[in-house]
């Protein structure tokens, strides 16, 4: 499973075509990323069977991440016939997929055009986690190539348009665009006129600027206008007029759409390569309650590194052959690592979370001081949700911990400075993009979870940075939260954990263990900063509470023993995530092998046919917490959480980005819960991120 799988679509949109077979591999995903950079431009094509088509681009729109379309069309002419390749406007019959594939930041697809050409279409989404500069573009590349499959010399025009569906969640909001080059680049930009900054509509921007750009070439032609007119321009004529539509309506209003026509001319063996890029910018990107009474609202960062939006968005599509190239050394080295790790079902699992993880991040600040904010994508739009971070710190870890650094500072932003009245760590900072925070401690309070979270992570950045002046620098508010755990950890009262939606439940063995080994990360916080009397005291009851802990939440007469989901309840049992803590910060024997070694003998017999359940209350999992789990077992027990996970994206009906809750016995979404496009997949690269 998880390798090669070969799919039949059904009739497709337009007439009676119907789509042949087109193999998917290393899997055939729930839903395919084709520009994921961010928050708003996060743009994926559905595949599994509750809403998708299978896994083809012609003939289904490309969708955000909430289901709204994000238009987006391609027709191709081959000796005066057109064809649909991207998309579903009518008009034309659809191209034949032959193949899929992805890596960690491309997805490619092979189409077959009437047996006469064959096309090569690559959405390349750069992830550059130690550049900031690149990172900090929300940009996506397309290209196509374009060959013969004959032998013949074809006559080839290609097309491809964006609508402006992408400038607003709110179809009646008024979009204005216009047409412009700059240093080589043609582009279309367009953006709401009603810019209303730090707010949305149905989850989109309702500020910003968008570019749609191609090279500046003689064989170029352009229009912007409704759908229709310029599709149908092309699909008649080949060509397009060079006009702008004047009348700025609204998006739904004859669907104003910016389309580019590349006259490709004879096309033989040699490929014909044609370029695009699509992005936005924006000035201001999130306000923050941090220093002082009032909102402070951070610049996006790429205006750190540049003095226009054109400038930036000129220099992202001139940039393709050095951001392809890192791209590819980025895809290798997770296809390495993967592979050396655990095989080709981890690979196929981590490569699918590389570009989605980073698409719940915002770059901001300035390059002297960047501040990185998470959206808690789909689940409840949070920003900074300390255990969305959580989950996805091994992704950050293994690729830049650095950047853990510049996640968790809003964080301490605010709460350092007065902002929120609890002794505990604080949830999350409000909802994406504003984070006003609860100066009334207001916030969802998952106290011993976020205390335990927050202690943990700063450890983590800082063992991997040896950056001990970072520890010095907040070790006031750490040993506060730490002092909540000496209190709250060993017996944890009746609350919810970052599982909040299976309920509050008191005496959470796994809750407990967090909180357990964030006292033992407390006292490696104190002693390399100096505190040795706090080490010593973190440490001892640290070490007094792991023993009474393992009395408390392990049934040992049980065959096979495992750990509980509660103290005393003895049929119960659950994922024992939190372990891995012990596992990441090193801690050795701290918590016992032979906790371990129980975990990873008794979570096989628990397994269903697509992974091992959350615990007794349902059979819905998770996949990061599976991973985490896998992480640290046996190796025969790891494969096995792979192969159920692997074959579940290969065969799952969920239709939207990657979900990381999912029914065990089904593979469908959990009654009433969708979550999607989660950041929290991060987590999956648990096993590359161990010291």
């Amino acid at each position: 499973m998880g390798l090669r799988s070969v799919l039949v679509a059904g009739v497709a949109l337009f007439g009676s075509v119907s789509h042949a077979a087109s193999s998917f591999s290393p899997a055939r995903p729930p839903s395919i990323p084709l520009a994921v950079k961010g928050p708003y431009l996060n743009s994926w094509l559905n595949v599994g069977s509750d809403g998708g088509n299978g896994g083809y681009l012609a003939g289904e729109w490309a969708k955000f991440w909430n289901q709204q379309v994000t238009g987006w069309a391609g027709f191709i002419r081959v000796d005066g016939k057109a064809y649909n390749w991207m998309g579903a406007p009518p008009g034309a019959d659809l191209v034949d997929q032959t193949d899929f594939s992805y890596t960690s930041t491309r997805s490619t697809f092979v189409m077959n055009v009437g047996d006469k050409v064959e096309m090569n279409i690559t959405f390349l989404t750069p992830v550059t986690p130690s550049d900031l500069k690149r990172q900090s573009l929300v940009f996506s590349y397309l290209e196509v190539g374009v060959h013969s499959l004959d032998g013949a010399s074809h006559d080839v025009q290609l097309y491809a348009d964006v609508s402006a569906e992408w400038a607003s969640g709110d179809l009646a909001a008024i979009v204005t665009w216009d047409y412009q080059s700059a240093d080589g680049v043609a582009y279309h930009q367009f953006e709401r006129q009603d810019q209303q900054p730090i707010s949305e509509t149905n989850q989109q921007a309702n500020w910003g600027t968008w570019f749609w750009s191609t090279k500046d070439v003689d064989n170029l032609s352009w229009q912007s206008g409704a759908d229709t007119d310029v599709r149908g321009a092309f699909i008649n004529n080949g060509v397009l007029p060079n006009t702008k539509d004047s009348n700025f309506r609204a998006v739904q209003d004859n669907w104003p759409v910016f389309g580019f026509s590349n006259d490709l001319g004879s096309v033989g063996s040699a490929t014909v390569s044609t370029l695009y890029s699509l992005g936005m910018t924006q000035d201001g990107a999130i306000s923050l309650l941090g220093e002082g009474t009032e909102l402070t609202t951070y610049p996006a960062l790429w205006n750190s590194y540049f003095g226009s939006d054109v400038e930036a968005m000129t220099f992202f599509y001139n940039d393709y052959s050095e951001a392809s190239g890192l791209a590819t050394d980025l895809d290798n080295k997770v296809a390495t690592d993967s592979l050396a790790a655990a095989g080709q079902n981890y690979l196929t699992l981590t490569s699918l979370s590389v570009r989605q993880t980073f698409g719940g991040l915002q770059f901001t600040g300035t390059d002297a001081d960047p501040l990185v904010f998470l959206k808690e994508i789909s689940s409840n739009s949070d920003i900074q949700t300390v255990d969305v971070i959580f989950p996805a710190i091994p992704l950050i870890l293994y690729m830049n911990p650095v950047l853990l650094n510049y996640m968790l500072k809003p964080l301490f932003l605010n709460q350092e400075n007065g902002q929120y009245p609890n002794t505990y760590a604080e949830h999350d900072l409000g909802t994406f993009p504003l984070a006003k925070g609860y100066p009334d401690g207001s916030d969802e309070p998952m106290p011993l979870e976020e205390c335990g979270n927050m202690i943990i992570m700063v450890l983590a950045y800082a063992q991997r940075t040896n950056d001990d002046d970072y520890l010095t620098q907040h070790y006031p508010i750490l040993k506060q939260w730490a002092g909540y755990l000496v209190d709250e950890a060993l017996i944890p009262a009746d609350q919810i954990s970052t599982d909040d939606f299976a309920g509050s439940l008191a005496n959470q063995t796994n809750l407990g263990l967090k909180g357990i080994i964030g006292l033992r990360a407390m006292s490696e916080i104190s002693d390399r900063t100096g505190n040795d009397d706090d080490a010593k005291s973190f440490g001892d009851t640290a070490t007094s509470y792991i023993e009474q802990w393992q009395g408390f939440g392990i049934n040992s007469a049980a065959d096979p023993p495992h750990a509980t989901l509660s103290y005393g309840d003895e049929e119960s049992h659950g994922l024992l995530y939190n372990l891995y803590a012990n596992s990441l910060l090193g801690f050795g024997d701290f918590v016992p092998q032979s906790v371990y070694d129980m975990q990873s003998n008794f979570y096989p017999t628990q397994a269903l046919e697509y992974g091992v359940p959350l615990d007794t209350r349902h059979t819905y999992t998770k996949t990061d917490w599976m991973l985490w789990s896998a992480s640290i077992a046996s190796t025969e027990t790891r494969d096995t959480f792979l192969t159920l996970i692997a074959g579940w994206i290969d065969s799952t009906p969920t239709n939207k980005p990657l979900t990381d809750l999912y029914d065990a016995a089904t593979g469908d979404y959990p009654g009433g819960l969708q979550f999607t496009a989660r950041p929290v997949v991060g987590g999956h690269f648990a096993l590359l991120a161990l010291p």
